[in-house]
């Protein structure tokens, strides 16, 4: 026998109820459309020829890619749904395959990254069999790689997820417990926390790569003599573009690590507490959690171009001006034709 509730319990799960509908009516929208118009733009900016040839660039590109794919499935749905016109719900073909997209496309964003970083670190080692380990065809083997397993490992989303469901958060949603443990579990962990160790792991053994090449490179600085200028001034672009590429991956795993922990941590705890028995006020609470934490995952998505413009230097920057000449350009004489 449940608990009558409080005035104050009623009004409190009424304007957290409304707080949710509200964020995923506006919010939303506000996240879609940054997250849209920035990763087209970084899959124009990353597709321009003098960035698809570097191993790391091409990490960034098929990850915008990815992100775009989840921001689009994710966020449109989750809009319509305020309004009651989310078909995934009542759709079983649309639910399965929304839950899947959503699922597989930030799991391949997420590990992307995270092989950006490891890319990163053979790059800065001072072993040069690890420097030459480096290349955009074993790049190009990383992204199959992971595109394949990520695959793999969420086909389970289509079985479990069904349309049309009662006693559950959304009518879109796990149809068993077990599938509700494995869909949660599968999220945090593959998605979000084993990326997330790693990135830190391997982005510590950046830094260390890092300090050693200064320690290397400080005693040799007075006894370049007069080398060849122009082959000094590339090491100094390359060494700029390195810098850059690493400003870049840190603040986006970073922002990562802020954007997508929490809903990893409240996961993690709805699936030790699946069987405990909860208050109304409780479940509305974990419900209004549970859709921040998901417009806060989606941010992960939606930011990148704005890290990369902020923090990429002339490497992204020029390419963006480039481009923006090019397409008015194209502009202009369509106009005139």
């Amino acid at each position: 026998m449940s608990t009558p509730l409080s005035s104050s319990d009623v009004n409190l799960i009424g304007l957290l109820s409304n707080i949710s509908i509200q964020a995923n009516r506006y919010l939303s929208i506000l996240i879609f459309l940054f997250g849209f118009i920035g990763n087209l733009l970084n899959i124009l900016i990353l597709s321009q020829r003098p960035l698809r040839s570097n191993p790391c660039l091409r990490f960034f590109l098929v990850s915008s890619i990815a992100y775009f794919i989840c921001l689009i499935t994710g966020l449109i749905t989750r809009v319509l749904s305020t309004w009651n016109a989310d078909f995934t719900n009542t759709n079983d073909f649309l639910c399965k395959l929304r839950a899947f997209l959503i699922f597989n496309s930030s799991t391949i964003a997420n590990w992307l990254i995270t092989v950006a970083t490891i890319d990163r670190w053979l790059s800065s080692s001072a072993n040069i069999h690890r420097r030459q380990k480096s290349t955009l065809k074993n790049a190009q083997h990383s992204m199959i790689g992971i595109i394949i397993l990520s695959s793999v490992c969420q086909i389970q989303q289509i079985f479990c997820f069904e349309a049309n469901l009662i006693n559950s958060p959304v009518k879109c949603y796990t149809r068993t417990v077990t599938c509700g443990i494995l869909s949660d579990i599968s999220l945090a962990l593959l998605t979000i926390l084993i990326p997330l160790v790693l990135m830190f792991v391997f982005g510590l053994m950046i830094i260390s790569n890092v300090r050693q090449t200064k320690l290397r490179v400080q005693p040799r600085i007075h006894t370049v003599g007069n080398n060849d200028c122009s082959s000094a001034k590339h090491q100094r672009q390359q060494r700029n573009k390195d810098r850059h590429l690493l400003i870049m991956l840190f603040v986006q795993v970073l922002l990562i690590l802020i954007c997508t922990l929490p809903i990893a941590i409240l996961k993690i705890y709805t699936t030790l507490t699946r069987n405990t028995s909860k208050s109304t006020l409780e479940k509305t609470i974990e419900n209004f959690l549970l859709n921040l934490f998901f417009l806060l995952f989606n941010i992960a998505a939606g930011i990148p171009f704005f890290i990369y413009t902020l923090t990429g230097g002339n490497i992204f920057r020029k390419t963006l001006f480039d481009l923006v000449q090019s397409l008015s350009q194209k502009l202009r004489r369509y106009n005139q034709d």
